[in-house]
């Protein structure tokens, strides 16, 4: 079973879905799309409020043009040791300056949410039994310290990268 979390906690109704063969999003819900399908639906129709799943192979600079039409971007994590949605979502998140809904979905592991947020991915599809039960106990590892800056800044005033502190949340 899949859960959709956030940092505030656990998202109902959710309407977003992966489709495939066997499953099929129903009236209630919206489809993410693969590259290709978005930017062909983009091309056809003047649609906003789009979803896309950007797999590990993808080149995400070809949602460029779309980027506005966009309401969701899903970022595929198929292994814990397959770190490619990283960099896309860094790349969207600070080249890109995309700024609506940055989803991690497939392997998500606990340990490795914090790293999620700081590229700038924002809510999580989340299937790791181990992880929705931290999760629902709202235990999520911390990292004090980051060796560079990225989509969520750390606290100012540090002089050197290796002394940058986690920013606190409220």
């Amino acid at each position: 079973m899949t859960k959709i979390w956030r940092e505030n906690g656990f998202v109902a109704n959710d309407p977003w879905i992966i489709e495939t063969d066997e499953l099929k999003a129903t009236e209630e819900q919206k489809p993410l799309l693969s590259l290709d399908a978005l930017i062909a639906k983009a091309e056809e129709s003047n649609d906003v409020g789009l979803g896309v799943l950007i797999k590990p192979a993808d080149d995400v600079t070809r949602l460029e043009p779309y980027l506005d039409r966009l309401e969701i971007i899903a970022v595929a994590f198929p292994a814990f040791n397959d770190g490619r949605a990283f960099s896309h979502a860094s790349l969207l998140r600070e080249r890109l300056g995309y700024t609506n809904e940055l989803r991690a979905v497939g392997d998500v592991l606990i340990d490795q949410i914090p790293l999620m947020l700081r590229v700038g991915i924002d809510s999580f599809a989340v299937t790791n039994e181990t992880a929705l039960k931290r999760l629902s106990e709202q235990r999520l590892p911390g990292i004090p310290h980051h060796y560079q800056p990225t989509a969520r800044h750390a606290e100012g005033g540090q002089a050197y990268s290796w002394r940058r502190q986690a920013a606190k949340t409220a």
